[in-house]
């Protein structure tokens, strides 16, 4: 954008503007320090970003608060308004998950799961109000301790500890849930588990790296630690915090169901497929379900089948379930799986294992009524039905994988291909590139981007994954969000790249719980969705999945930005505006912003609490 001006605007100031500027910086930073050390419940990354920027050298730090990009052509409209402000919503809705209420939920079919999945209220049902902690949260323990330790004020949920007591899955200790890592297909514990599969599946090589957890919620296998990073869903259901005990451990999840639309997955994505007893039936509807396995698993991915039917003559009494019905069950699903060209590797206890043949030469021949899937975009996914067909792996998909975490770095098949218009082998190395360059100021600002203080962090336009590449670290894991508004589908890059990611519209509310994430980055998301939903919709989803304390960081163009700080405020957010890192002139800006914490009370109201969670954190 041509900016109008005097010539001279940009020349170096004088030495006693500096030494002005310098004081003034300093008279701030003080200012601030007092007014926190007087309410007590500023935020510790808050502090940090004051103290490494105060009293520094503008342009050194990268930082400065004057405006370079408002003239004549910028829209003030609305800015000169005082912001709006967001009241508290009631404390029961401490849980809300606007897309998978429940009681929305009854109105819908039974049939296939219809009513567990999303169903998003209207726009004038949709709630404006900043969704609460529930009294006492504090913050999640550090990774890895959070696998197996979870705080109750968090996820105030005692009756799975009586419906899975013999399970050894969860217990109640006092302040906090443990996790001994039991399950039903567990009794010696997940590790134990997974080193039996690991005689078939190759996880030590980083061969298999992405892993579709299916009806997993609790995601017992995520929470393994040999390279693995499994993406798990089930419903929000009797079991209500399933996806919720997971994200508070710090392992990815979502709330979502096999039913009758898609999964929000790309083609030929996961290297592996698990399930373990996930109550879906895989026998029935033709073999529909398996079909959406086969389309997002990978040529040469697996799938693990833990549970009925399998080895069903040794437990059909255990089950109470007849042998008919067993063997019955267990033969479609060996019929189906033949017909996805599915090779049968082993059948060890109750778990069988398949593996997706790649050369489709050796499958045997399809039976005639099978049809094949419209092969135009198999990634048009978002809230279009499942159907009764084989999805055909295309060339670019199936290209071969390095080992993870080489596969990080490697050029995908994707891209190599040209499958991804628009980009080459060149523009995509540059991209990552510029990627490492806006994470390394990111870390100038933020000092502790690298620590155990994030471990859910959430992309909201990830493009080629980029960010969560340059940021890539076993503490934290990244949720790649290719917005549908996107002009390019990149999820399947990302997928390539050994990274976990989801389809989404940011017009509508994220399938998770509230106080998923650590820290949201958002890049142009604002942009991308001026003319389709309202700012502040967006800004409280945000919020509603955002923890309290934690961090946002936002990167859009000026005057975007500007009306996104100012909204931001009435939500208690606390922010501070820099500009991007290779020079002021720039209309592209980043906004980093921080949660104040605060949590409903227990008189069934919400209101902001005078204390940091910092330090609350239960022994253990």
């Amino acid at each position: 954008m041509a900016i109008k001006g005097n010539s001279g605007e940009y020349r170096a100031r004088s030495p006693l503007a500096m030494v002005v500027a310098v004081l003034l910086c300093c008279f701030f930073y003080v200012l601030g320090a007092w007014q926190r050390s007087g309410y007590g419940k500023g935020d510790r990354i808050a502090v940090a970003v004051t103290r490494q920027t105060a009293c520094a050298d503008a342009s050194a730090a990268g930082l400065s608060f004057e405006t370079h990009h408002a003239g004549a052509n910028l829209s003030t409209s609305g800015l000169g308004e005082p912001p709006p402000t967001f009241a508290p919503c009631a404390a029961a809705l401490a849980d809300h998950t606007p897309c998978h209420d429940q009681d929305r939920a009854m109105k819908f079919p039974r049939k296939n799961m219809v009513y567990r999945e999303r169903h998003c209220p209207s726009d004038g049902e949709r709630l404006r109000c900043l969704v609460p902690a529930p009294p006492g949260y504090v913050t999640p323990f550090p990774w890895p301790k959070s696998r197996d330790y979870v705080p109750y004020a968090n996820a105030p949920y005692k009756s799975l500890t009586v419906e899975k007591a013999v399970q050894n899955w969860v217990q109640y200790e006092g302040a906090v849930f443990r996790f001994p890592g039991g399950g039903t297909q567990f009794p010696h514990g997940a590790d134990k588990y997974i080193d039996q599969l690991a005689n078939v599946v190759p996880f030590a090589d980083g061969t298999v790296r992405t892993v579709l957890d299916t009806g997993c919620g609790p995601g017992r296998v995520s929470g393994d630690s040999r390279g693995v990073i499994a993406m798990s869903f089930a419903p929000r259901d009797s079991h209500e915090a399933q996806v919720q005990f997971a994200l508070e451990r710090g392992v990815p999840a979502f709330i979502g169901v096999l039913g009758s639309v898609k999964l929000p997955s790309p083609s030929s994505s996961f290297d592996m497929a698990h399930c373990s007893r996930c109550l879906i039936p895989w026998s029935g509807n033709g073999g529909m379900y398996m079909m959406e396995v086969d389309r997002v698993l990978r040529p040469g991915g697996y799938w693990v089948l833990s549970g009925p039917p399998i080895n069903w003559k040794a437990n059909y009494r255990k089950w109470e379930r007849t042998k008919e019905d067993l063997s019955g069950e267990q033969k479609r699903i060996e019929e189906y799986a033949e017909m996805l060209c599915w090779e049968k590797l082993t059948e060890m206890n109750e778990v069988g294992v398949w593996r997706k043949r790649t050369d489709t030469a050796a499958c045997p021949a399809r039976p005639a009524a099978v049809r094949t899937c419209d092969p135009a975009n198999p990634d048009d996914v978002w809230y279009k039905n499942m159907e009764t067909c084989i999805t055909p792996s295309t060339a670019a998909a199936g290209g071969q994988l390095q080992p993870f975490p080489a596969r990080l770095k490697a050029v995908p098949p994707r891209i190599s291909s040209g499958a991804i218009p628009g980009f080459t082998v060149e523009s995509y190395e540059e991209e990552n590139r510029q990627w490492e360059k806006h994470v390394k100021a990111y870390r100038k600002v933020n000092y502790k981007l690298d620590t155990e203080r994030y471990r859910n962090i959430l992309d909201m336009n990830a493009g080629v994954g980029g960010f969560a590449a340059a940021l890539f670290s076993p503490k934290s894991w990244v949720m790649n969000v290719v917005p549908t508004a996107a002009e390019l589908s990149t999820l399947g890059v990302i997928y390539e790249r050994g990274l976990i990611g989801i389809y989404h519209d940011w017009c509508e509310a994220f399938s998770t719980y509230p106080r998923t994430y650590d820290l949201i980055h958002a890049n142009g998301v604002f942009s991308l969705y001026r003319d389709r939903c309202k700012m502040e919709d967006i800004m409280l989803e945000m919020d509603r999945i955002l923890r309290p304390e934690g961090t946002v960081i936002l990167r859009d163009d000026i005057d975007v930005l500007l009306q996104v700080q100012k909204v931001a405020t009435g939500m208690r957010w606390k922010t501070m505006m820099a500009n991007h890192e290779e020079s002021p002139h720039i209309p592209e800006k980043v906004l980093y912003a921080v949660k104040r914490y605060w949590t409903a009370v227990r008189d069934n109201s919400s209101e902001e609490n005078g204390s940091s969670s910092e330090g609350k954190g239960s022994d253990v």
